[in-house]
């Protein structure tokens, strides 16, 4: 017997990018209707058009001044940064040894572990994230129980163990140790449920020219895990990988010649690229995760989204904790317009919601899936409030285009703006 629901709000989600294929391609309803049948979307339209035809038995759950949207999709961030997140430091490479290392090292204890993978799931689905792209420490565990929450919530994440065999004091695998608890991780979490596994170098500098080869025979031998690992992301960090690695042509050629630059890599920041890496990474089917706000928090640079995508480089949109100032994809849409500004190219801000949605399953290599009401999704989703605060319920009262309403939740909004959150049909986070 199949479970179908039904839901009568206004609705938004994108069938395509809207920077190419034009503002047609973001779809909104004032007044519609989503159906789900078991967990996958079954249809979306308007309830006008779409509620004479739904059986009388079908229950349907009415939200006034709600807008329903896919879930949102955070193509980089980090589990063991989430107690360290707003920790002052200097730019990367002094923050990474003076705050995160310290904060990480508490992950080889499970116990740890757990507590902090029931607070990090909440809080991604209190901000409406409901897919993940996530880093974990070096140590098992830390994975382990990442997965193990994620799995009792039916949540769609994808994830690894750090490979360091050149990491600092506490945080430091070997080539072997490194290589086996991949390779476990994959055999007991890839693909039950929603799960998915990443093969997780951490960047360049933390793994010595053995374990990067270790890393690229692993993504060859399993052709269902990604590969997720850090790309110019500072100058310092951009020197020392060319000194450390003096034959490559540049930073992305290092991860080359491992075998690591493919259809399933995401590569985050990104903001130091040639011109050549950027072909190649066209070439290959590589994606970027642009982290406006963590590149601020850390002065890292400005990311040039336009460049990018002119080269035909898929891009999501990531939060990169604890680098990253927000949980929230809002948040981090609303800094990805202001460092297109600075960058003398606008984005618009229907194409900041569909990196946040369906751009970002496109550079996970799953619109075929999540990121979308189209039929056959699967029915993640959120409820936005668009009177969460005194101050949106004034900025949107009347305001009826979808541009404006989303572009003010972007930049107004944060994890109070979502009222409701779903996944696969099912109710997992409701604000009050």
């Amino acid at each position: 017997m199949s479970d179908v629901r039904a839901w009568r709000a206004a609705l938004v989600h994108c069938l395509d990018d809207p920077g190419r294929a034009g503002p047609d391609a973001v779809v909104h309803h004032a007044d519609g209707l989503l159906l789900v049948e078991d967990g996958h979307v079954a249809a979306c339209g308007a309830w006008a058009d779409l509620s004479p035809t739904l059986a009388a038995d079908v229950p349907v759950e009415t939200l006034p001044g709600r807008l329903l949207s896919p879930g949102f999709i955070d193509t980089h961030i980090h589990f063991p940064q989430i107690d360290m997140i707003a920790a002052y430091s200097g730019q990367l490479l002094d923050w990474l040894h003076e705050k995160t290392f310290p904060a990480e090292r508490a992950f080889a204890d499970r116990a740890h572990a757990d507590a902090a993978a029931q607070a990090f799931l909440d809080e991604l689905l209190r901000n409406g994230t409901t897919t993940a792209m996530v880093f974990g420490s070096v140590h098992r565990a830390s994975i382990d129980a990442l997965f193990e929450v994620a799995l009792a919530r039916n949540m769609r994440l994808i994830a690894g163990k750090s490979l360091m065999d050149q990491g600092p004091y506490g945080l430091k695998d070997t080539v072997a140790s490194g290589r086996d608890e991949t390779e476990g991780l994959i055999r007991d979490w890839s693909r039950r449920g929603r799960l998915g596994y990443a093969v997780t170098p951490r960047f360049a500098l933390s793994s010595s020219p053995e374990q990067l080869a270790a890393a690229g025979e692993i993504l060859r031998a399993y052709e269902h895990v990604w590969m997720q690992t850090h790309l110019a992301e500072n100058p310092y960090e951009v020197a020392a990988v060319a000194r450390a690695f003096p034959e490559a042509v540049d930073y992305l050629d290092v991860y080359d010649r491992f075998g690591l630059v493919t259809d399933r890599s995401v590569f985050a920041h990104c903001i130091h690229t040639t011109d050549r890496a950027l072909h190649r990474m066209s070439e290959a089917g590589a994606a970027i995760s642009h982290c406006p706000t963590s590149n601020l928090f850390l002065g890292s640079g400005l990311f040039d989204l336009a460049r990018a995508q002119a080269h035909g480089v898929a891009v999501g949109l990531g939060t990169d904790v604890g680098a990253g100032t927000t949980f929230s994809m809002l948040g981090t849409a609303a800094a990805a317009c202001n460092v297109a500004q600075m960058k003398g190219a606008p984005l618009d801000p229907l194409r900041a919601f569909w990196l946040a949605t369906r751009g970002g399953a496109r550079a996970l290599g799953l619109e075929d899936r999540i990121g979308s009401f189209t039929a056959g999704c699967e029915a993640d989703f959120v409820a936005l409030d668009t009177a969460a605060t005194p101050l949106l319920a004034r900025r949107l009262a009347g305001v009826s285009d979808i541009r404006e309403i989303l572009f003010a939740l972007m930049v107004l909004g944060d994890d109070r703006v979502v009222a409701d959150a779903w996944l696969a049909g099912v109710r997992a986070h409701r604000r009050d």
